[in-house]
């Protein structure tokens, strides 16, 4: 694509803009703002990936996904307002999820051990745990709030606090999976997603483009149960004091 054709584009930035002004919605603002950061920011992601793939050098790579998972981290954490140190526990889940899903995709050689495999597949994983991560910690929020009054009769009547806040995790693990399985049974005839699609769009075999989709969808699947759980698990303690006495967070 050249850079006249790129900058052709900003026309769908520009009828963005001006259907939120005729509409009196108020994003013109954020589109802009959205629109120069997500050029800067690809641009120079563009040029540290071009570094590190001539480079190959693993502690680049290391410092590459440290920095995914953090802004990731940051990002996933401002659903978990009132949790103290909750990013923290959001750190170590998608870190976790990042560790066993391309330790197995590495491992057993189904992709190669290079940056051009490592460094984009690890944003996929990254990406959709933080995205596990924000729709689990909005979900917790609601069930709390609805199932409040529950939490409290069960520890009356001496359930402990993974007894009494049990049916809470399992909706909220549930529903902080859903988008991706949902995602997999529609994959392919509602949209094309976009590694696939940029395959093609590169030139690529379509049935090679398929084969690698169909390896991010069987991914994202485990990467959203491991994600879901292990939250789950290490925000337990942070509703409940060492009497199981129930902390009103929100």
């Amino acid at each position: 694509m050249s850079t006249f054709a790129l900058l052709l584009t900003l026309i769908f930035v520009a009828f963005a803009i001006i259907l939120s002004i005729w509409q009196r919605i108020g994003l013109e603002k954020d589109i802009i703002i959205g629109t120069v950061r997500a050029a800067i920011q690809l641009i120079a992601v563009g040029y540290v990936l071009h570094t590190i793939f001539r480079l190959q050098s693993w502690i680049l790579i290391l410092l590459m996904l440290t920095m995914m998972i953090t802004v990731a981290t940051l990002n996933a954490r401002k659903k978990g307002r009132g949790l103290p140190k909750i990013g923290r526990r959001i750190a170590i889940a998608i870190t976790s999820t990042e560790i066993l899903t391309m330790g197995l995709l590495v491992g057993l050689k189904i992709i190669g051990s290079t940056p051009q495999y490592i460094i984009p597949i690890s944003g996929m994983i990254i990406g959709n745990g933080m995205v596990v991560s924000g729709l689990f910690l909005n979900r917790l929020h609601s069930e709390l709030e609805t199932r409040r009054e529950e939490i409290k009769v069960y520890l009356a009547l001496g359930a402990t606090s993974k007894q009494a806040i049990s049916h809470v995790m399992q909706n909220t693990v549930k529903a902080s999976m859903l988008p991706t399985i949902d995602g997999m049974k529609t994959v392919g005839l509602v949209q094309l997603p976009g590694m696939m699609t940029g395959m093609i769009v590169a030139g690529a075999n379509p049935i090679e483009a398929v084969r690698y989709q169909i390896l991010i969808m069987y991914s994202f699947t485990s990467s959203a149960a491991i994600t879901a759980i292990l939250l789950g698990l290490l925000t337990h303690g942070l509703l409940f004091n060492k009497a199981h006495q129930f902390i009103e967070r929100f």
